[in-house]
């Protein structure tokens, strides 16, 4: 039933001629990557600093004459946001990128690789398999990995989907994250590239 969902959301998006090799979503499990290396020490530490922030100003730490204190409200309110952005940094991405994934369907063709993603309007990212100049795959033990068919633009010397907060799935070339046995997927894609390459 899930299977038949994916390929319903898919279909429109097939040109005359072009027939599934395979199709399926991201892994709605919570999967962390590199960058979350940088990510979670740093949400702690902001999240920690915005709620000590807060506690103090409301005098719930540090000099008891803060509390109830008017000319201090100013000040807590002024920290509200950062609060809020530790809190997402801390857990909230979590659940955003959980959201995220279940609007995000990818597909194998006989002619591409498409991500479609219907989170906000409908996003299409595709690339012919005769033309992608590279695919890289970064698989886990538990056989979820990450496929990128071509070469990710370069900001800042940093590859940009190793900066995304969500994992690569805003990536600007088609990626398939969180793919549950993803080295079968990969399988099928260069099977497929290398056949259309020698039609040629």
């Amino acid at each position: 039933m899930e299977r038949d969902f994916i390929y319903q959301e898919l279909q429109s998006e097939l040109s005359s001629g072009e027939s599934f090799a395979w199709a399926g979503q991201p892994s709605r499990k919570v999967v962390f990557h590199a960058q979350d290396l940088v990510l979670f020490p740093f949400s702690l530490l902001w999240g920690g600093f915005a709620i000590f922030w807060e506690a103090g100003v409301l005098g719930f730490v540090g000099p008891s004459h803060a509390k109830g204190n008017l000319a201090l409200w100013p000040m807590a309110l002024f920290g509200i946001p950062f609060v809020l952005i530790g809190q997402y940094l801390i857990w909230g991405r979590f659940l955003y990128t959980s959201w995220k994934k279940g609007k995000i369907f990818y597909a194998v063709t006989n002619k591409r690789v498409l991500v479609v993603d219907t989170g906000r309007g409908r996003k299409v990212t595709a690339a012919f398999l005769q033309q992608l100049p590279a695919i890289d795959k970064s698989v886990r033990r538990d056989g979820i990995g990450t496929i990128t068919f071509g070469l990710v633009p370069v900001t800042y010397g940093r590859r940009s989907n190793v900066a995304s907060w969500d994992g690569g799935l805003s990536s600007t070339v088609p990626t398939f994250v969180d793919v549950e046995d993803a080295e079968s997927v990969y399988r099928i894609v260069s099977d497929l590239r290398e056949k259309s390459l020698k039609k040629d």
